[in-house]
């Protein structure tokens, strides 16, 4: 009976440690991929106005 305890024990560390490995690489790759595109898309945007205004003020004579 303590095989089958120690399995179920094993079997579950496991688990828990995969799912632990899984949520890591997923936070890490949104660290490093989606935030800085999401921060580069609010960047160009942000220029984007600017240079609308930029231009607009250019032509009020």
């Amino acid at each position: 009976m303590a095989s089958k305890s120690k399995f179920g024990r094993g079997f579950l560390f496991g688990v828990l440690t995969a799912a632990g490995a899984v949520a890591g690489s997923v936070y890490a790759f949104k660290k490093q991929v989606v935030e800085p595109s999401d921060a580069e898309l609010d960047r160009v945007e942000e220029n984007r106005k600017r240079a609308n205004r930029k231009a607009h003020q250019a032509h009020q004579g």
